[in-house]
């Protein structure tokens, strides 16, 4: 029996696991946090010490429980959040709080740099909020300092290798955003726009490749690793579609943890609008992350003053209640939203309230109005690529509820496949470990060997002309209410009139506690 420890940092918790040669994990552990300093000028940080505080206590805690296993573990993997930016001096340190992907405060410079660039690169089109080289902009504008200090950008999941290791390096699928405005078109790349040169890029790895061994004089108890190897790995997105069996053609996947990630796999570097192409070594995934998801269910129990530690068992228990005829639109844009819109400002919204309307009908809504933006990034996909998606592989938090595996099978109208593993970025990081390690001859071995399927729902067809009329209302409250959302959230950046209304209920609470 072999063992791997395998770990995959998310948007809201970091989770670690020993995972044996079946697939199966063994031991687990799961540690809320670092939460971000978020703020209203759109800042979402994270400091990078913080992740690895938390893989030396998760590591910790898989040692105190199976310390036998954890001393049999024979390499590590670690897979994680992308759009989110470590910004390291020439020595390795950190300069600033990393940048993650909530992040919207590059808005102006990315729609500056658009304006500036090229507009044949092929990149430009690319250029947001969310984009390195947008980030990079804002960093140079805000922080000339740290600007003028930056040798090396990563992602969490490689400074946690750089820390393990000593290396610098990430891989193309990670790193894809900038590779491609580092990529020359007619002699010229995007690095350039910004004051930056090809150097700020970490060494280039395929996932299953060898970063390096675990230094010598880690903290406990990761000085019990020293020696052992350390694989690239990739992001959270790539390994849990990994994990869930899903990197082949045809297959689509959805992974639904803090926010969704849904895409289609194919052999072709189809385009589309609003999507992201990625070359995901041998194959492409056209489709992206959104910043909607199961956090927004959270958002809603909250909001109903339910217990939010419980969000499975407290969504399950809305579902069961009985349902209004007329159903409710649920616009899902609560943070503005990535793929296919780019645009932070747009916002969510309920339509069609009535006074019969309860708690039942806003979370059918909620799950719904997430499924539609599933179903508009399908359809532009299936579009680009000329078919119809195998099936929909769904993992995360989320597949374990089965209303909304069905809800998303009706309206798409394609089969949802859920893996037995819980946790597709872990069982996707032990995929590469194993792969590394030579125990399997390719990822796709090693994907048939320790990937299983629990329950396939199909598509109910008594359901679809119901899910098609939703899904048109749902496209026209859309295209009607973005320029609503983008000036309200202009009027209040600018401090115009509609500002004041926060200082004026400011003003009526004092008046209440007086």
């Amino acid at each position: 029996m072999s063992i791997v420890l395998a770990c995959d940092l998310g948007g809201s918790s970091f989770r670690a696991a020993l995972v044996d040669d079946t697939g199966a994990i063994r031991v687990q552990c799961a540690i809320a946090g670092p939460p971000s300093r978020d703020d209203r000028s759109g800042a979402s940080e994270i400091e990078p010490e913080a992740w690895w505080s938390l893989l030396v206590e998760a590591c910790a805690g898989l040692a105190a429980e199976a310390p036998a296993l954890f001393d049999a573990v024979e390499a590590v993997a670690i897979c994680g959040v992308t759009r989110t930016q470590i910004f390291l001096d020439r020595d390795g340190r950190s300069l600033r709080p990393a940048m993650t992907w909530k992040d919207t405060r590059a808005d102006a410079c990315a729609e500056r740099l658009r304006a500036a660039l090229d507009p044949v690169h092929p990149e430009s089109a690319a250029i947001n909020a969310f984009h390195p080289l947008a980030r990079l902009a804002w960093l140079r504008e805000r922080e000339p300092e740290a600007f003028a200090a930056l040798a090396c950008l990563l992602e969490p999941k490689d400074y946690l290798n750089f820390r393990l290791t000593g290396r610098l390096a990430s891989d193309p699928v990670s790193m894809a955003r900038l590779l491609a405005a580092a990529a020359p078109h007619e002699g010229r790349d995007q690095l350039a726009a910004v004051g930056v040169s090809g150097a700020i890029l970490p060494e280039m790895l395929e996932p299953w490749e060898q970063v390096g061994p675990v230094k010598r004089g880690l903290p406990v108890p990761l000085d019990r690793l020293a020696g052992r190897p350390v694989f690239c790995a990739s992001n959270d997105t790539w390994a849990a579609v990994v994990g869930l069996g899903a990197m082949r053609e045809g297959f689509a996947y959805n992974i639904s943890g803090t926010t969704e990630v849904l895409g289609l796999v194919g052999r072709e570097p189809a385009r589309a609008e609003g999507l992201l192409t990625v070359d995901w070594r041998g194959l492409f995934q056209l489709g992206g992350p959104s910043q909607t998801g199961a956090d927004t269910v959270s958002w809603l129990l909250a909001l109903l003053g339910r217990d939010t530690a419980s969000v499975g068992q407290e969504i399950a228990a809305l579902l069961r209640g009985r349902r209004q005829p007329q159903p409710l639109l649920f616009l899902p844009y609560l943070q503005g939203e990535r793929v296919p819109y780019w645009d932070p400002s747009l916002r969510g919204a309920l339509v069609g309230l009535n006074r019969r309307h309860g708690q039942t009908d806003l979370a059918f809504a909620v799950l719904e109005g997430v499924a539609c933006l599933n179903r508009t990034v399908l359809e532009r996909a299936e579009a680009a690529l000329g078919g119809e998606a195998t099936e929909i592989r769904f993992g995360g938090g989320a597949a374990t509820n089965p209303v909304w595996s069905r809800i998303k099978a009706d309206l798409c109208g394609r089969p949802v496949v859920v893996a037995t593993s819980k946790e597709p970025g872990l069982t996707g990081a032990a995929i590469v470990a194993f792969t590394g390690l030579g125990r399997f001859a390719s990822l796709a071995g090693a994907q048939e060997a320790l990937v299983t399927v629990a329950r396939r729902f199909e598509p109910d067809p008594a359901r679809k002309p119901a899910y098609d009329a939703l899904f048109a209302l749902f496209r026209r409250a859309e295209a009607a209410l973005a320029p609503v959302s983008r000036d309200l959230v202009a009027a209040a950046r600018e401090g115009q009139a509609l500002a004041a209304l926060a200082r004026h209920a400011s003003a009526a609470a004092d008046l209440h506690a007086d």
